[in-house]
């Protein structure tokens, strides 16, 4: 029902001072349902941007070009490296696990569907597997894929339970605003009920060029910043919005409530809130606890799943690895001074400060020989001096 059809009964009855309208005007309750997906992306975006930036390297092991090609460079056809590990975390987070099968043709392509049958002793098997709407009939061994669980109920239980009370919170912060800001207004018509009905040259009534009226008046005040009307006999428009006090709604409390909802999907996950909203102060701590809490999961679960798919019990126990680096790594330069104390004072060999740092061991075993400054070594008469402790 328009507005002008609440003025038509109006005029129609024969008692107007008595007529009070069965209606009520307002909106129900909307699902915001993009608070949900803001609150995850802000943050699943930011680890799986992160974990995009991994390599996969094979220790001790030949004939491996073909999967370094594949798993750091073209993955499958429409992927490159970094799209499809962003893509991969992300699922991986968001839907609690993540099924990568390989095909006949040696791609790897994430599965956005599929089945379970879980055995006891044989190897699960999955079914229905689909990717871009494209079903394969064949199933899958647990051995032929990669299919990692991450395993996060708490985030589990925000994203189906907490996002529907915050909703229905933030629904009515913005319904407060919207009001306290709407512009109101009344229409006042002199007419009769039997001239309304009356149709002129034109085939119209005075009923609905009346309402084509007040429409181009609505119309004017809602899209133009300078809008000037022609004043119509018998028709008078009243605003009251500037009339009134009215308490603007600020918009702090929107923002407060969005980021009270990041700081939980973040907490959940183990990402430093400072690092999500950019903030400089202790950034070398966050980004330490971010690494260990977060990303260090992360690659580990990774690791072990390529190892357990691509290298066989044997290769393992001839000292055959895939390691999975640089994903934040350490910088050498801010730790220079550290290196250099623990190489130079004989505690680790360059072999072992180059691995945790991501770095391939030097050529010819160089980097197995244990180093010893003079600063740490023992001086005649057994005394033991360290110039720089």
């Amino acid at each position: 029902m328009s507005l002008f059809d609440v003025f038509k009964q109006s005029i129609r009855n024969e008692e107007p001072s008595d007529w009070i309208p069965d209606l009520v005007y307002g909106d129900d309750e909307s699902a915001r349902a993009y608070l949900k997906i803001m609150a995850k992306n802000t943050v699943l975006d930011f680890v799986a941007r992160t974990m995009s930036t991994l390599e996969v390297k094979f220790k001790n092991k030949d004939g491996t070009a073909d999967w370094e090609y594949i798993l750091n460079v073209r993955p499958n056809n429409d992927m490159s490296a970094a799209t499809f590990w962003e893509k991969f975390f992300y699922r991986l987070m968001d839907d609690n696990e993540v099924l990568v099968i390989f095909t006949e043709d040696n791609q790897l392509l994430i599965a956005d569907d599929f089945s379970r049958t879980e055995y006891a002793v044989y190897d699960d098997v999955f079914t229905g597997v689909t990717v871009k709407n494209y079903v394969f009939q064949k199933s899958f061994n647990m051995s032929d894929v990669i299919y990692i669980e991450y395993n996060n109920d708490k985030l589990d239980r925000f994203t189906k339970g907490l996002f529907e009370d915050y909703s229905e919170l933030f629904g009515r912060i913005i319904e407060i605003a919207m009001r306290n800001n709407q512009i109101r207004g009344s229409v006042s018509i002199n007419a009769t009920a039997t001239a309304n009905e009356k149709k002129d040259e034109n085939g119209k009534t005075r009923t609905e060029k009346l309402q084509e009226y007040v429409d181009k008046i609505y119309q004017a005040f809602k899209t133009k910043s300078v809008a000037i009307v022609a004043k119509v006999k018998n028709i008078d428009y009243e605003e009251y919005t500037n009339k009134q006090g009215v308490s603007n709604q600020s918009l702090d409390e929107l923002n407060k409530m969005k980021t009270s909802l990041i700081d939980d999907v973040a907490n959940a996950i183990g990402v430093p809130t400072a690092l999500i909203y950019g903030e400089k102060a202790d950034l070398d701590s966050n980004l330490d606890a971010f690494r260990k809490l977060c990303i260090a999961p992360l690659m580990k679960k990774l690791q072990d799943e390529l190892m357990a798919k691509i290298i066989t019990k044997k290769e393992y126990q001839n000292g055959e690895r895939i390691k999975v680096s640089k994903v934040l790594p350490v910088s050498i330069l801010e730790n220079a001074t550290q290196i250099d104390k623990i190489v130079s004072s004989g505690t680790f060999l360059r072999d072992e400060v180059r691995e945790v740092t991501d770095y391939d061991p030097l050529p010819n075993g160089e980097g197995q020989q244990l180093i010893m400054t003079k600063n740490y070594e023992k001086l005649k008469g057994g005394e033991n001096e360290n110039a720089e402790s």
